[in-house]
């Protein structure tokens, strides 16, 4: 199994993949500090293009897949309350080195859920 992370955003509320959400991923340094890897917008499909990280970048550790869902719906013409209920979703998990993840977001202006895929 090639170590990697991938990811895919999927629009709840229109039935359809999210293309253009823009997704930032961060991993905690020891001290508790956060730092940017990589960013990226999902493609057409609302998948990303690529792995965010793969091979020997994915190390061990806790990391953060942000999801700036607000300004897709709003891009999307949806009225959203002030401020959106849901800004970012934020997704924080634990990943071990030499596996590989997808981690899906199924999303609504209003909930999220997501899971371990494959």
């Amino acid at each position: 199994m090639t170590a990697k992370l991938t990811t895919h955003v999927l629009d709840t509320y229109h039935g359809k993949p999210a293309s253009g959400v823009s997704w930032t991923l961060e991993l905690e340094e020891p001290g508790g500090n956060w730092y940017q890897i990589s960013a990226g917008l999902t493609n057409e499909d609302g998948r990303s293009s690529e792995a965010i990280i793969s091979g020997e970048a994915m190390i061990t550790g806790t990391y953060r897949l942000i999801f700036d869902i607000a300004s897709y719906y709003s891009r999307m013409g949806v009225q959203l309350s002030d401020p959106p209920f849901l800004g970012k979703v934020v997704l924080q998990v634990n990943l071990v080195e030499g596996e590989g993840y997808h981690v899906p977001l199924l999303c609504s202006p209003w909930s999220y859920s997501t899971y371990r895929g494959s």
